[in-house]
């Protein structure tokens, strides 16, 4: 199906982003090594730091993005996600 809505290209600057996803790349290598041998307690907590990060930085998406694009916070963690992914490979 063929739509006539008219598609635009909004530009998105990740400097603001590096300090967030570099403590979130961070904190998720400390949870995947606590994974391993920590107690379930510290795992919890690092977990914690972890999502409270990839809520940071799902925040601050949306605000980059404010009057743009509009999107809910559950779309914006999953950008973030795209983009942290994305990060990691660069």
């Amino acid at each position: 199906m063929h739509d006539e809505s008219e598609h635009r290209r909004v530009f998105l600057s990740l400097t603001p982003f590096r300090r967030v996803l570099k403590d979130y790349h961070q904190v998720c290598q400390s949870y995947y090594a606590a994974i391993r041998e920590a107690p379930p307690a510290r795992i919890e907590a690092i977990d914690m730091g972890r999502r409270g990060l990839h809520d940071d930085g799902s925040h601050l998406l949306r605000d980059r993005l404010n009057g743009k694009i509009e999107m809910d916070f559950d779309t914006a963690r999953r950008i973030f996600t795209l983009i942290s992914a994305l990060y990691l490979k660069a």
